[in-house]
């Protein structure tokens, strides 16, 4: 008799635990009698009628699925290798469970029709330059479709776009010559800088050159008109030291050096 009650304490154990369903926060679902939707699940503790009612949860957070890699045919014959990432999240559970079988595997697939019909609408070069753009496109047909399975798309990123070997051997030398031709323009624009500041210190070289010789003329003709008292003897110095200067290439003051000198004494005579 003990026997009894202790499996009829079992039993009554097993339909009490059955008959609790926790939910939790971030989760949703239906219940199920007899294959007929009475209810909703709600987050924490629902009673339901054991091995009558069947309890269906959804995970109502964002989920990443990959979209595995496949191989497409671009507007110009090109074969590229494209894979994608999609972030989703169900919005309505009774849609998920009701309107679509596997809405995860409905998405997946989806995402390989729809990004082979956006492929196959552009050239090689469009597909390799615009990835943000397959991205919007590919975002608005899918969330566009799978909103009556009640999910929405929330972000849709292109991973990889795999080109031909032949193609990459070109992208290659492409960035290749790029380099190059950046590192040659470089090196030009040294060279040109370096000239400008060699023919800045020549020119700053000859302007400081040109008032030494000028302050120089004022000196010697100075010092003549001190030291000579004839003008004979002035003009006779003035030639020696003309010639003494020209014969000194790092010092020579000007092929008229004596011209000036004279004038210079000819104005203070005059004055």
């Amino acid at each position: 008799m003990s026997w009894f009650w202790i499996i009829l304490g079992i039993i009554a154990l097993f339909i009490i635990v059955k008959a609790v369903v926790i939910v939790k926060q971030y989760e949703g679902g239906l219940i199920f009698r007899l294959g007929k939707v009475i209810g909703k699940l709600k987050p924490g503790i629902n009673i339901i009628i054991p091995f009558l009612d069947v309890p269906v949860k959804v995970d109502m957070r964002t989920r990443v699925t990959d979209i595995p890699p496949q191989e497409m045919i671009t507007k110009d014959n090109a074969v590229v290798k494209v894979d994608a990432v999609v972030y989703y999240r169900v919005i309505d559970v009774e849609k998920a469970l009701l309107e679509v079988e596997d809405y995860e595997y409905a998405i997946i697939n989806l995402a390989q029709t729809t990004l082979r019909a956006i492929i196959g609408s552009m050239e090689l070069d469009e597909v390799l330059n615009k990835r943000e753009y397959i991205n919007s496109k590919l975002l608005e047909i899918l969330d566009r479709e799978t909103d009556s399975w009640g999910v929405r798309i929330e972000k849709v990123e292109v991973k990889e776009i795999d080109p031909p070997e032949d193609i990459k051997n070109a992208m290659a030398q492409q960035m290749k010559a790029e380099r190059l031709k950046r590192a040659a323009i470089l090196e030009a624009e040294g060279e040109k800088q370096s000239r400008i500041l060699k023919a800045q210190g020549i020119a700053e070289s000859l302007r400081i050159e040109a008032e030494g010789q000028a302050k120089a003329i004022q000196i010697v003709a100075e010092a003549a008109r001190q030291y000579f008292k004839d003008e004979a003897q002035l003009y006779k110095a003035l030639e020696v030291t003309n010639n003494v200067l020209k014969d000194n290439a790092k010092y020579v003051i000007s092929e008229n050096i004596l011209d000036v000198v004279k004038n210079l004494i000819k104005k203070d005579k005059s004055n």
